[in-house]
């Protein structure tokens, strides 16, 4: 994947998760303020202008403006955990001309390891990262890139879905303690949003 393809996939992904609105709000008000979908669509929206603005010269490129615009537009703890992963996504892909599945677990896993540093947060603890821990072990750096992107895809689904097992540990869900318990993370939803988007937008390249 080059850079113009990851442009053409992150603007995917950005209609994706803007469209998604109301399920995150809804998700997000079961446990939680209520804020995460409209903070999402806020960010996402930014994402499209700014990638709208410019050709890429590299993959990263594309990761760090979507980081950056995430950041400067989402506010929050979304924002700062959504936009600190695409940054670091980026910044671990350097200066690649294009993304192979290697490199696409590689960006996932900076991602995570930022996402950690910077809130504290770990799996099990009923956030994003529980969804992607799942996705980087799904993908396998050894096949074609629509190949790990497909099994990311899933497995960052089934680790949205382990979230309604899950106390949370951060946030305002961290407040109601075992009444958390039947409801979806909402960062971990918009995970595997993410990804599928991702995915569905190599499938119809």
């Amino acid at each position: 994947m080059n850079a113009g393809e990851t442009k053409t996939a992150f603007l995917a992904i950005a209609d994706a998760v803007v469209a998604a609105e109301p399920r995150l709000t809804d998700a997000d008000r079961a446990i939680g303020d209520g804020d995460h979908g409209i903070g999402m669509k806020r960010g996402f929206q930014a994402v499209t202008e700014k990638l709208a603005a410019k050709d890429p010269e590299r993959p990263a490129d594309v990761l760090k403006d979507c980081g950056m615009a995430i950041l400067s537009k989402t506010g929050g703890a979304a924002g700062a955990v959504f936009g600190t992963f695409f940054r670091a996504g980026g910044a671990a892909l350097g200066e690649a001309e294009t993304i192979d599945a290697a490199g696409f677990k590689r960006l996932l896993t900076a991602g995570r390891d930022a996402v950690m540093k910077r809130g504290g947060a770990a799996e099990g603890d009923k956030t994003m990262l529980d969804a992607l821990a799942e996705a980087i072990r799904a993908a396998e750096p050894e096949e074609s890139l629509p190949a790990a992107l497909d099994r990311a895809a899933a497995g960052a689904a089934r680790g949205a879905e382990a979230t309604r097992a899950m106390v949370a540990r951060f946030g305002k869900a961290k407040t109601l303690g075992e009444r958390a318990l039947g409801h979806p993370d909402p960062g971990a939803l918009t995970m595997a949003l993410v990804l599928e988007a991702w995915r569905d937008s190599q499938a119809s390249a």
